[in-house]
């Protein structure tokens, strides 16, 4: 029988608290991209994996499936996570969730890093204290999605922690794994790099010697240029080639300008959509003030470089930050840090108490998003509709509009247009770029289009044949 004492002994355990959150995101793990929420970015990272494994897996060259006639190359982040979910699909063949469950895992090990970070560079309990609210903030909906947020910071907070095994054991295969750990995280996702910033913080460390300073510095470097090599020549060469973008990023006065016009959209990604908790949310305040009185220049100089680089981030990406939650998620783990900071002032006996209820509320206010609404699933039988009554190859126009999610599911490639596309003048102009097929997806378009024959209709689709 458990003694009392092992319980606690396990329960103190924190990686107990992380195989208990993996095993609760693992509900709906198996889920195709149909939530509500963030499923367009979902369907295209699996959009991109999926043509690695159909066509060509060269990293160099992601590729996506609504750019119309053309190669449909995209000048995108770096795409190691989508070549994650292709070579897990060489060997199981391809299924939309993989990137869910690879997700999950680098994530999970994210948290276990920064738990062993922040033990070493603060204490236990505040380690503690600051990964069980990471664990319950945007984190734990974001570590189960396609989407390379989470993933991309797992792999930078790796990074940092070998990085500071580096620096105080002076082991170059340490040195190594930073270097790779956090070039690939800044690689797949730019605004991780911002974590990174804390790095020149090494150089007013005196108990470091110099010689490990600069072979850091010197590393980081290296790294910072690897990533400048991606996105600002070779992301360039690809939209100029290839003419499709994913993201458009702002000068620092224009990001300032669109974001002046949406204060209540940004202010609420800091009181709410970062830490899902307005409990943890009262910490976190909390932790500046106690931060602030604190006599640790190291951390507090780390957490000001890395919020005013986050801030620089914030103004290039302009209005797409107020807009969208998961741009939040790098300075996630700053907030969860200064929330663990200032919990750590509560006695041990009673800090559990604020811990439970930080996490309750934090799954509370996401747990809908790990369920799929039936009014979604009739989209899972497009693919198999659309096989009975055109080849593989022939290009198609879904009315989708920005989003790619339809035509993701409709496995094949072509155009997906607005609404107000669903005109002659537009689709004849299609027709003479390669269109072969009409889908119509009837829940946003209700009108008959009279002058294609109709080839197929059910309660959700119609299919026109345009040529």
């Amino acid at each position: 029988m458990i003694k009392k004492k092992q319980i606690i002994s396990i329960l103190s355990d924190f990686r107990f608290w992380i195989f208990f959150f993996f095993i609760l995101r693992l509900i709906g793990i198996t889920n195709a991209p149909l939530e509500v929420g963030h499923n367009w970015r979902q369907s295209l990272t699996d959009m991109i994996a999926r043509n690695f494994v159909e066509g060509n897996p060269n990293l160099l060259y992601p590729q996506i499936d609504m750019a119309g006639n053309q190669t449909g190359i995209i000048g995108s982040e770096f795409p190691f996570y989508n070549y994650l979910i292709y070579l897990v699909s060489v060997v199981f063949d391809y299924s939309h969730w993989y990137g869910r469950l690879i997700n999950l895992i680098v994530s999970s090990f994210g948290i276990y890093f920064f738990y062993l970070l922040i033990e070493k560079i603060c204490n236990k309990k505040i380690a503690f204290n600051s990964s069980t609210v990471l664990l319950s903030s945007i984190w734990f909906g974001f570590s189960r999605k396609i989407m390379p947020d989470t993933f991309s910071v797992s792999l930078v907070i790796i990074g940092l922690y070998y990085c500071y095994q580096y620096l105080t054991t002076g082991s170059f295969f340490k040195l190594f794994l930073f270097f790779v750990f956090a070039t690939l995280g800044m690689l797949c996702k730019i605004p991780a790099l911002s974590l990174i910033a804390v790095i020149p913080i090494v150089i007013i460390v005196k108990e470091i010697s110099t010689n490990r300073k600069l072979i850091v510095l010197i590393t980081t470097s290296i790294g910072i240029a690897i990533v400048g090599l991606w996105y600002f020549y070779w992301v360039p060469y690809l939209l100029q080639t290839y003419q499709y973008q994913l993201y458009f990023p702002r000068g620092l006065v224009d990001g300032l300008k669109e974001i002046l016009q949406l204060l209540p959209q940004f202010f609420e990604k800091f009181y709410f959509t970062s830490l899902y908790s307005y409990i943890a949310l009262a910490f976190f305040f909390a932790g500046i003030y106690y931060i602030a009185r604190s006599k640790n220049l190291y951390l507090k100089g780390g957490i000001t470089i890395i919020t005013l680089t986050f801030f620089m981030f914030i103004l290039k990406t302009g209005y797409v930050f107020p807009l969208h939650n998961y741009y939040i998620i790098p300075f996630t783990p700053i907030m969860a840090l200064l929330a663990g900071y200032a919990l750590s002032k509560i006695p041990t006996k009673y800090v559990y108490i604020p811990l439970v209820l930080i996490s309750v509320e934090g799954i509370a206010n996401q747990q809908h998003d790990f369920f799929i609404k039936d009014s979604e699933k009739y989209k899972l039988s497009l693919e198999g509709i659309i096989n009975k009554h055109m080849g593989a190859k022939e290009l198609i126009a879904i009315n989708g509009g920005t989003n790619p999610q339809e035509i993701y599911f409709a496995h094949r490639k072509g155009w997906s247009i607005g609404n107000n596309m669903i005109n002659k003048e537009d689709l004849n102009h299609l027709v003479q770029s390669g269109a072969s097929y009409l889908i119509i997806d009837k829940k946003s378009f209700t009108n008959k289009v009279e002058y294609y024959p109709k080839i197929f209709s059910d309660r959700y689709f119609d299919i026109y044949k345009l040529n």
